[in-house]
């Protein structure tokens, strides 16, 4: 896994490279060729315990050094990930299997979110507040939490980890991280730049155990006061609620069910290249992918001749073959259970009704690769209009009404991302308006970076990573009465 740099495969705990005191370990596999490409250990209940004590002590010089040398320290961490970015890259693809042009474009993405938490640390700043008390001073700080859980997913395996960790470390907290088993290499490299940069032992610390357990025990530690995760709505709910016995701080980052509405007014061209970049990026295991696709009743057909083209035209398959980059735009599901739950919702679709117009099955390479896929005629029955479908199939639907299309959209549980394309002002800010979503996109794909604060409503979360709202999980705010018993 080396990648031409001295990247390590053991946990990072106290500034130290761990064993799993019981000798257990997990293997990694390329979900391209489903070969193993290394292990790392699973640590036990005590070494987690280890990782939370180590950042409790690491956490009182930490938060007392000052801004400016936090800054430098955190700089340098995003200067390494650059200097770094095609070996970052390569272990991120060979991981977790998207074509290497997306990995890079993570690296970068990832790095850029510590310069913005180092700097924006400077506005994290208090109040003084007129007094309603006599004689009396009143002032709001703004206090580090403490230590911080921070729990992240295999689709995302660098950037969930740098878009939580630079807002705590950089309001003067610690962490510890539990990245997903399938991706545990990029957690690891991140680990040793960030010592590499400098860092404190035990301020940036990486476990790697059996999940159910690590996540338990370090939800479950009262030492560690603010828990930010991302990941299922499903496994959401239950850090939640295993947060909720001693009233941590809790930011969640959870499903989406995205709908891409395109009004009668949009330019098609426009509508089909954007709805393949929203659908397709990450071989649509993205939480903000567009997951419902909903065309007015006089664009739909061609529309829906336009976009199966565009999906024919995609090209699969691995990132790298013999360590040289292909040229693939779509890459393999994550696991067998990813590719199973993908075939059923296919089939679910074509048993109900929907007219299957690319793909719709394995892919010719086999393993876990899947045919980009279009169905039309969605309806709210089927399984691929209601869940939350984490891979390259798109389901494409007509409506007539603006009122429907809201309707429509509105019909999850989920509320994080929208996309609309249309020209009409008059017509695109009321639906922005009416839209249970947090983020909407108008006639373009991209929309996250480190500036905006990225985050969902309803079951797709809590709480908001990027920003100035990003520092939220992870501070306080300490409220100070000074009474001066007229001496002044």
């Amino acid at each position: 896994m080396s990648h031409h740099y001295p990247f390590n495969s053991l946990c990072h705990v106290d500034g130290q490279w761990l064993h799993s005191h019981s000798g257990n370990s997990i293997a990694v596999h390329d979900p391209a060729n489903r070969q193993v490409i290394g292990h790392v250990p699973l640590l036990d209940h005590e070494q987690i315990v280890a990782a939370v004590d180590a950042a409790q002590r690491a956490f009182t010089a930490w938060r007392q050094q000052s801004l400016g040398s936090r800054a430098a320290l955190l700089r340098r961490w995003a200067e390494l990930m650059l200097e770094h970015q095609e070996a970052l890259a390569r272990i991120l693809s060979e991981e977790q299997g998207k074509p290497l042009a997306e990995a890079r474009g993570e690296i970068a993405y990832a790095a850029s979110f510590i310069p913005w938490f180092a700097e924006e640390a400077r506005r994290l700043n208090g109040q003084t507040i007129p007094s309603h008390i006599p004689g009396a001073q009143l002032s709001t700080l703004k206090e580090p939490v403490g230590v911080c859980a921070l729990l992240t997913p295999w689709n995302f395996p660098s950037a969930m980890i740098t878009r939580k960790a630079a807002a705590a470390l950089a309001a003067g907290c610690t962490v510890v991280v539990k990245p997903a088993h399938e991706t545990p290499f990029s957690a690891l490299a991140l680990a040793q730049l960030a010592k590499d940069a400098g860092f404190p032992p035990g301020v940036f610390n990486v476990v790697i155990g059996e999940p159910q357990m690590a996540m338990e025990t370090l939800v479950r530690d009262s030492r560690v006061r603010a828990v930010s995760f991302t990941g299922s709505t499903r496994v959401g709910k239950l850090v939640l609620q295993a947060a909720a016995q001693d009233v941590k701080k809790v930011a969640l980052e959870l499903g989406g069910n995205a709908p891409f509405i395109v009004c009668a007014d949009a330019d098609l061209e426009l509508a089909v290249r954007v709805a393949v970049a929203a659908k397709f990026q990450t071989s649509g295991q993205d939480c903000c992918a567009a997951n419902r696709i909903m065309v007015q009743r006089p664009l739909y057909e061609a529309f829906l001749v336009r976009f199966a083209e565009a999906v024919r035209a995609l090209k699969v398959g691995p990132a790298m073959v013999d360590g040289e980059e292909t040229a693939a735009e779509i890459g393999p599901l994550m696991h067998q259970a990813a590719f199973d739950a993908t075939q059923a919702r296919v089939e679910d679709a074509l048993q109900r009704g929907a007219r299957r117009l690319v793909g719709g099955e394995g892919h010719a390479l086999g393993g876990w690769f899947f045919q980009p896929t279009v169905l039309a005629d969605v309806t709210p029955a089927m399984r691929i209009y209601q869940e939350e479908n984490f891979a390259p199939i798109a389901g494409v639907m007509p409506f007539d009404t603006l009122e429907q299309a809201i309707t429509m959209a509105n019909d999850t549980e989920y509320g994080l991302a929208a996309y609309i394309v249309g020209n009409r002002l008059d017509v695109v800010h009321p639906l922005v308006r009416r839209l249970d979503h947090a983020m909407v996109a108008i006639n373009g794909v991209k929309f996250t970076g480190h500036p905006i604060p990225f985050g969902g409503m309803k079951a797709s979360g809590l709480g908001r990573e990027g920003g100035s709202e990003g520092f939220e999980p992870f501070v306080e705010t300490k409220y100070v009465c000074l009474h001066h018993h007229g001496q002044f």
